[in-house]
């Protein structure tokens, strides 16, 4: 059980290792930044560790989470918050090379970021997580040993998105695959369609996902880089994705900064960006909103939970131009 003691040892091994930070409580759950270090790609990979309140299950399901480009570890905060209260162990992951250091050298180097490189290392960086949680789980490390790691999830925004939609099994206009086959199910906030230039429909390029995945956007949900002004195109992902096991909150009037869940929100604040009134009136309500969706998702997808996909049916709460389509 995850206790007083088991914070004591998780901080004894914290000054140990040298991790760069210390286990703070929270308001609903207690976290950890640190930072692994990838020897065979001789890489850092920072990260934030949300652990649920005390009171909760002494096993966890762990939900891995990406930032957005020129994020970092802040991101999805609000995300991982609910998450961690829920039950949910959460790894927020930082992406050296697409991260705020990116952000702060400016918009040709952002552009540079979003590349196929920075993309692949993203996967790697979160195959490396997923390969230290397991090696510190079975050492008995705390708390990693309360992880379920036949219950994972991954999530991510914009950039964290195709990070998501890789690791899923999308399909490219190259030979090869990204796809892990340890999460069992996705969540891509913000998530893109193929470019015209790749020459691959929706249906070619999400068609081969076969594990469950939501996909959240709204109406101003533009491409920050200006390629498009609303979130059409990033539900299309919905529709290439094959039916039976695929989501998609749509919320009238919420832009990309609305789905970062976090400060820094990385690409798309208001500095880059200016924000429509109507997206930093209704955020709170989006962000509350989409918080209760994405925790039913969890539950009902990674625990079987059969009164978490019976509230997804009959979804609460939304306004008159969102939807939430399942099916």
């Amino acid at each position: 059980m995850y206790n007083a003691r088991t914070r004591r040892h998780l901080l004894q091994q914290g000054l140990a290792l040298g991790l760069a930070g210390t286990l703070r409580p929270g308001h609903a759950a207690e976290t950890l930044d640190a930072q692994w270090r990838d020897a065979a790609r001789q890489r850092d990979v920072p990260y934030r560790l949300r652990v649920p309140p005390t009171s909760t299950a002494t096993a966890w399901p762990l939900l891995i989470y990406s930032h957005g480009l020129g994020g970092s570890r802040d991101g999805g905060s609000s995300w991982g918050e609910a998450w961690a209260a829920a039950g949910f162990a959460v790894l927020h992951l930082q992406h050296p090379g697409s991260d705020t250091h990116t952000l702060r050298l400016g918009m040709a180097a952002l552009r540079q970021a979003a590349s196929a490189e920075q993309l692949a290392a993203r996967v790697a960086d979160v195959r490396f997580a997923l390969g230290e949680v397991a090696r510190l789980a079975r050492a008995d490390m705390a708390p990693w040993q309360a992880m379920r790691l036949d219950q994972v999830g991954m999530a991510g925004h914009s950039f964290g998105a195709h990070t998501t939609l890789a690791l899923a099994g999308q399909r490219y206009p190259v030979a090869g695959s990204l796809a892990d086959a340890r999460p069992r199910a996705f969540i891509a906030f913000s998530p893109s369609s193929p470019p015209p230039a790749s020459g691959l429909s929706v249906q070619q390029a999400f068609g081969g996902i076969t594990r469950p995945l939501l996909a959240v956007t709204g109406s101003l949900d533009a491409d920050p880089f200006g390629s498009y002004a609303t979130g059409d195109t990033r539900a299309a992902v919905y529709d290439g994705l094959p039916p039976g096991q695929r989501g998609l909150l749509w919320l009238d009037g919420a832009d990309h900064t609305s789905f970062g869940g976090g400060r820094p929100a990385g690409v798309g604040v208001g500095t880059l960006v200016p924000r429509a009134a109507v997206a930093r009136e209704r955020q709170a309500t989006h962000q509350a909103l989409v918080a209760h969706v994405t925790t039913l998702w969890w539950q009902a997808q990674l625990l079987g939970d059969t009164a978490a996909r019976a509230a997804l049916a009959q979804p609460q709460n939304l306004g008159p131009g969102d939807r939430l389509q399942l099916g």
